[in-house]
């Protein structure tokens, strides 16, 4: 597992890779201000006309309560932008990813596994749904544990552990169907359940290092291309040549 996340961190600032890595935090920088300043304008809409409208709704004994909520709601808004690129980061590299995910994985297969047949292109029609879907599931998730957040610290090791599982699960489901149907790359995924987490751990802490994390579409691609041809073990098309040369027995 080391040696995979070695491989994939050497292998970000090569030549053939810079191009892809440069296109993958130009589009994720575009997605966490997009974001960030869509968050920011909702909640000071919340701390203005949104206090005003519950203030209406719900008479003026509220009024201590919800001047309490605009002035917290406030401080969130201008703090938009930096949690809008801290919380949703993981959201926003699993949809760049869909993006990239094949050329990531080509350079990684001609590179360290010339010798094997290379993967088939996914289409965009399944890239991008799952992308879509893992940001989406991501937000669910964070929405559910930034109470645990607020309110206790344990709600940070919630956010990691939900970050390893939900992007291990993409980025590995990613590099299996370049081989196999999104059915058998799941159950592959279901499989091998505790080693795809565990490779997920070395993603959530690569998406946790700020403005490293923007890479992260191409440091999990190429890592989770080495997990999954490791858990494949050899392929046929390997083995069948060697025995067709192997020398008659005497």
């Amino acid at each position: 597992m080391i040696d995979a996340a070695i491989k994939a961190l050497s292998q970000m600032l090569s030549p053939p890779m810079r191009s892809i890595l440069w296109r993958s935090i130009g589009m994720a920088l575009a997605l966490i201000v997009v974001v960030a300043i869509g968050l920011q304008r909702l909640l000071s809409w919340l701390a203005t006309s949104g206090e005003v409208w519950a203030e209406a709704a719900l008479g003026p004994k509220f009024q201590t309560s919800l001047d309490i909520l605009a002035w917290i709601i406030s401080i969130a808004a201008g703090l938009g932008i930096v949690v809008g690129a801290v919380f949703l980061m993981p959201a926003i590299t699993s949809l760049v990813a869909s993006f990239f995910v094949d050329e990531v994985a080509d350079h990684v297969e001609r590179e360290h596994y010339p010798a094997e047949r290379p993967g088939t292109a996914l289409p965009l029609s399944i890239a991008i749904p799952q992308g879509i879907k893992t940001a989406l599931l991501t937000i669910i998730v964070y929405l559910i544990a930034l109470p645990f957040v607020l309110f206790a610290g344990a709600g940070f090791i919630i956010f990691f552990i939900a970050t390893a599982w939900l992007l291990g699960r993409e980025y590995f489901e990613l590099a299996a169907m370049r081989f196999r149907s999104p059915r058998e790359a799941k159950a592959m995924r279901k499989d091998n359940s505790a080693t795809v987490f565990t490779a997920g751990l070395f993603i959530a802490a690569f998406v946790s290092i700020p403005v490293v994390n923007l890479a992260t579409p191409v440091f999990a691609m190429a890592f989770m291309v080495h997990v999954h041809k490791r858990l494949s073990g050899p392929r046929p098309e390997l083995i069948e040549p060697a025995r067709k040369t192997r020398l008659p027995v005497a």
